[in-house]
């Protein structure tokens, strides 16, 4: 039924639990292993195989995870926010990212990094490609002047590109949540950054949006070493 009529695999999305882990099943069917869920919290913490291997059964607290582990599938649910996905440029560590704007705030993307740079001392940033996943778009993400002040010590270049004010609406503005995660990755020194040409938002035939419809699922974004 309606709103949950399709691939829904949140399970706190308010749809029936057996209906999300058959979803889940059938999406097991297709991949390599069981994918690794995160509660996601709008933070930054990074999940390690250290880290999983220590607490056992998930789902573990974390907004982003990493591995060097072939075969092991990392996911991130969204339905506005933005998944992003990393690789070393030789396929030997990779990394996943849940970032809305508080995520993005908090560092997270730094530090799924630093995590990749710790599984893997001689990878450096260069060596490292990032693709931005489906997001609500610069044309539909409403914010308001606590957003904009958060980002307040990104250059000023940067929030006038990233932020534009609604005309109308004094203290709101529209932000481009994937200018904002393309300027914290290149002062990372990342050099092949691509993806960031959706809109969860306003393509409603492909991607869940908590922002326009409310109750909503949740789609995964997910990535494996072969």
């Amino acid at each position: 039924m309606p709103p949950f009529d399709s691939l829904n695999l949140g399970l706190n999305a308010g749809d029936d639990p057996e209906s999300v882990l058959q979803n889940r099943r059938l999406l097991s069917c297709t991949i390599p292993s069981e994918p690794i869920w995160l509660k996601q919290v709008h933070g930054s913490n990074v999940s390690t195989p250290a880290q999983r291997g220590s607490l056992g059964m998930g789902p573990f607290e974390a907004d982003a995870l990493v591995t060097n582990i072939p075969n092991e599938v990392l996911a991130i649910l969204t339905a506005d926010c933005m998944p992003v996905l990393f690789t070393s440029k030789k396929g030997d560590v990779i990394g996943a990212a849940h970032a809305g704007w508080r995520g993005l705030c908090g560092g997270v993307l730094e530090n799924t990094i630093q995590a990749m740079l710790a599984l893997s001392p001689k990878v450096s940033p260069q060596d490292i490609a990032v693709w931005m996943g489906p997001a609500i778009g610069p044309t539909a993400f409403e914010v308001g002047e606590d957003v904009l002040q958060a980002f307040a010590g990104q250059s000023k270049a940067t929030l006038s590109s990233a932020f534009r004010p609604i005309i109308g609406k004094p203290g709101k503005y529209l932000a481009d949540l994937y200018a904002l995660a393309h300027d914290r990755l290149d002062s990372l020194g990342i050099e092949q950054i691509d993806g960031g040409s959706f809109c969860t938002f306003t393509d409603q035939d492909h991607f869940f949006s908590y922002r326009r419809d409310k109750t909503t699922g949740r789609f995964a974004t997910l990535i494996w070493i072969s």
